[in-house]
């Protein structure tokens, strides 16, 4: 069975206004929620935009089944020391309901701006890397000198990483429960799918959803306009023909999708949506995912 997340960038949103929206997400079938993570909304920085953490545990607190997370926050932002106690806190707060996806920053202008982070790109995700061992060792997972936090966390705590440079794709095989392919990178899986090792396959997507009744030209015309940058990420289509995309990326091996609305998560949308995409949905059986001896008994999955 694949799973279903909201991703809702929270620019141009109101607390409330998120928060509408999850609770539709939550009842229409939806497994979980992604938030962004930016000091400025990229290339919109007069426009508003609540902070990540934040905004999580406030939809942790106004919902009740769904899973939170983020896609992705960025590493720079946060102490590592500081990253775990938030993340237990709120695993635990939410009896386990949320995710840790973490990045090394995709928007260098807000570093030289609020003056954080690092703009070699490389130096960036080897932090990243650095960062991830000292969250596991607060956790008490792995040994390396540092004394874990307490109170230790109750639940697991999924670790979602995104990315498709070669040094990234090296991090996911270690560290990442899920690898989540960037919606501007979508021809890349077949090639990339092998270099996530253990880690399960997730997909970002900007959807063009034709509801019934709609006109389709009319949708497709606002969704490329709003969207066309992203290329073969950006798929349009009534009920039947998202299905038969969603069906083919399944039957390659992905098993989440993050959807990523043209009409900004509109609620009617996410209630038809699920009551005629993830509800119609088949059960598909995916190929087995061939995997470069390299990845082989990598990774956190390989460790449970």
């Amino acid at each position: 069975m694949v799973e279903w997340y909201l991703f809702l960038p929270q620019v141009r949103l109101s607390a409330a206004d998120v928060t509408d929206r999850a609770r539709c997400a939550e009842a229409s079938g939806f497994s979980g929620i992604a938030f962004i993570d930016h000091l400025e909304a990229p290339g919109q920085p007069d426009e508003n935009i609540c902070e990540a953490m934040g905004i999580a545990t406030w939809v942790a607190a106004k919902t009740e089944r769904l899973r939170i997370g983020h896609l992705v926050l960025c590493d720079a932002f946060r102490h590592p020391a500081v990253l775990a106690k938030q993340a237990v806190t709120l695993s635990d707060a939410s009896e386990g309901r949320f995710e840790l996806g973490l990045g090394a920053g995709s928007w260098p202008a807000e570093f030289t701006r609020f003056s954080v982070g690092q703009q070699d790109p490389v130096a960036r995700v080897e932090q990243l890397e650095r960062h991830l061992a000292l969250i596991r060792q607060y956790w008490g997972d792995d040994g390396g000198g540092v004394v874990p936090q307490a109170p230790r966390r109750s639940h697991p705590i999924p670790v979602v990483l995104g990315g498709t440079g070669r040094r990234m794709m090296g991090v996911v095989r270690r560290y990442a429960d899920w690898w989540n392919l960037p919606v501007n990178h979508l021809d890349k899986l077949a090639g990339l799918a092998p270099s996530a090792g253990a880690a399960r396959v997730s997909v970002q997507l900007m959807v063009g959803y034709v509801r019934a009744g709609a006109d389709p030209d009319a949708v497709r015309r606002v969704s490329a306009r709003r969207f066309g940058h992203l290329g073969s990420g950006l798929i349009c289509g009534d009920a039947e023909e998202l299905i038969g995309r969603f069906a083919d990326l399944a039957m390659q091996g992905v098993e989440r999708f993050y959807v990523w609305f043209a009409d900004f998560a509109a609620p009617d949308s996410l209630q038809e949506f699920g009551e005629s995409v993830i509800s119609g949905f088949p059960g598909v059986v995916a190929a087995p995912r061939s995997e470069p001896p390299e990845a082989a008994q990598t990774g956190p999955a390989a460790r449970r």
